[in-house]
C-alpha cells in the first residue's frame, strides 16, 4: 500500500468513532500493538527532541524501504507514534520525504492534543522525515 492509501485508511478508521474519548481509546489500542523497539535502541540518541514524554524511534533500511520501531513512556504518545509508524514504515525514503501529513488534520488529532503533545507530534513527524532524508542520501 502507498502512504496515501494507508493514511486514507487511518482517516476512515477515525471517522467510525463518534467522540474523542473513543478515538483516544483507539489510539491507546494502536499504541499497545506497536512493534516494540529493541531495548538496545532505547538510548538518548534515539529520543525525539521536543516531546514532553520520552519517545524513542529507530529506523533501518530493509530492501530499500525504511522500517521504523518505536516506544514511549506515555500511552497516548505511544498511540500517536504508532499512527505515524503505520503510515510511514515499510516505505521508500523518498516517498516518506514527499508524503503529505494532512491526514493528521483530517482526523483532528492536532486540535485535540494539548499544546505540548501537539508540538511532540510535529517533532515526531520531523524525526521520521529526517531519517528518510538520511537514508535517501545513502541510496543516491
Amino acid at each position: 500500500m502507498t502512504i496515501a492509501e494507508i493514511q486514507d485508511d487511518i482517516v476512515d478508521e477515525f471517522a467510525m468513532f463518534d467522540d474523542w474519548m473513543q478515538r483516544y481509546e483507539y489510539m491507546i489500542e494502536l499504541g499497545k500493538s506497536l512493534p516494540l523497539i529493541d531495548e538496545k535502541y532505547k538510548v538518548d540518541d534515539n529520543l525525539i527532541k521536543g516531546c514532553q514524554s520520552r519517545v524513542w524511534v529507530h529506523a533501518e533500511l530493509n530492501d530499500d524501504k525504511l522500517v521504523f520501531t518505536a516506544d514511549s513512556d506515555a500511552i497516548i504518545t505511544k498511540g500517536i507514534i504508532a499512527i505515524l509508524i503505520r503510515a510511514f514504515s515499510n516505505q521508500k525514503p523518498q516517498d516518506i520525504i514527499d508524503a503529505d501529513t494532512a491526514f493528521i488534520d483530517q482526523i483532528g488529532l492536532k486540535e485535540h492534543l494539548s499544546p505540548t503533545r501537539a508540538n511532540g507530534l510535529v517533532s515526531m513527524i520531523k524525526e521520521l522525515k529526517m531519517y528518510a532524508i538520511a537514508y535517501q542520501t545513502q541510496l543516491n
